[in-house]
């Protein structure tokens, strides 16, 4: 796989630095039932790497001692790891927010029957992959018979409560473009999948999250084997805005990968560009404890540029209205 890495440092992306941590991001693991041309994580079936239960324990205490709202869980699939209910369970115990960014066809999976109820039964706020609301674009990008496997289980989310007004029970889907374009106005897409995915199949959801593609790991090298990486990177410095530099995630949002060591964003981690920390040349959480990073340098590099670029891009979605 061709490493974009090199071509993201020097940079001359605006210097960024943390506010308050309000979120843990914690990639659970590599290993996942799907291999999307897309990803920026290069996960895949084969992969092996897996967070272990001590370091989930470290999550746990990292939320209480510096009193976190709000678990990320991402991976991969978060759910392949063994230890995920664990960790969900003891968080949500905690009273902490937890968002599991669920591929929905993981649903299907063996020994994931029960997955679903989990999650609801937990009031675990759902982030789900949809790509596109057609399944032409969907099995494209993901794989055959994913856009159905992916129709089954909002629908499955949806009998247990998930969307349904009142309900408690979020469930946001999220939208990546097919290649090296920026995402369309948000809000207007929203109001086509609702239509789409509402007319055809019955679905409610609560909001959708358009997500620029990073030009790191998988999908960086698909730009790079096409002669488009340098291309797309002009697309998204053009279209910077500094506006977004106020929201940008980073700024409140820490990434914690499978071993337990940590980085300002998720696209950092990839790119394993460490969080600054003092002498501390790779710090895990267990080195932050007790530390206030507000005030601290985010590093940054090229690839920020995705960030701020168009309306803004976070893993909530658009920074900036349409």
């Amino acid at each position: 796989m061709l490493d974009t890495a090199r071509l993201l440092l020097p940079t001359s992306f605006p210097s960024l630095r943390r506010g308050r941590l309000e979120t843990l991001q914690v990639n659970l693991g590599y290993l996942c039932n799907q291999q999307c041309k897309h990803c920026h994580v290069n996960a895949g079936p084969r992969r092996t790497e897996l967070m272990s239960r001590e370091v989930m324990d470290q999550v746990l205490d990292f939320l209480e001692q510096q009193r976190i709202g709000t678990l990320d869980l991402t991976g991969g699939a978060p759910e392949l790891n063994p230890h995920f209910r664990h960790l969900v369970t003891a968080a949500r115990r905690l009273g902490v927010r937890v968002m599991d960014r669920c591929n929905l066809t993981v649903l299907e999976e063996p020994g994931q029957e029960g997955l679903a109820g989990f999650l609801a039964q937990q009031g675990v706020e759902v982030v789900a992959s949809l790509p596109c609301y057609l399944e032409e674009n969907v099995d494209n990008q993901r794989g055959d018979g994913v856009f159905e496997s992916s129709i089954r289980g909002l629908q499955r989310l949806n009998r247990l409560g998930y969307g349904e007004e009142g309900s408690g029970l979020l469930l946001n889907l999220v939208y990546n473009p097919q290649g090296p374009s920026l995402p369309p106005p948000q809000c207007s897409l929203e109001a086509d999948y609702r239509e789409k995915l509402g007319q055809a199949y019955g679905i409610r959801f609560n909001q959708l999250f358009t997500i620029t593609n990073m030009p790191i790991s998988r999908f960086g090298s698909v730009l790079l084997s096409k002669g488009e990486f340098h291309s797309y990177m002009d697309l998204l410095r053009d279209s910077h805005s500094q506006d977004n530099l106020e929201t940008v995630m980073c700024r409140n949002l820490l990434s914690v990968d499978w071993q337990g060591y940590v980085f300002d964003c998720d696209f950092n981690q990839m790119l394993d560009m460490p969080v600054a920390h003092g002498r501390v040349e790779r710090p895990r959480l267990t080195d932050l404890m007790g530390r206030d990073l507000s005030g601290q340098p985010i590093r940054i590099g090229e690839h920020c540029y995705g960030c701020t670029a168009g309306q803004g891009s976070s893993c909530g979605g658009a920074l900036a209205d349409d």
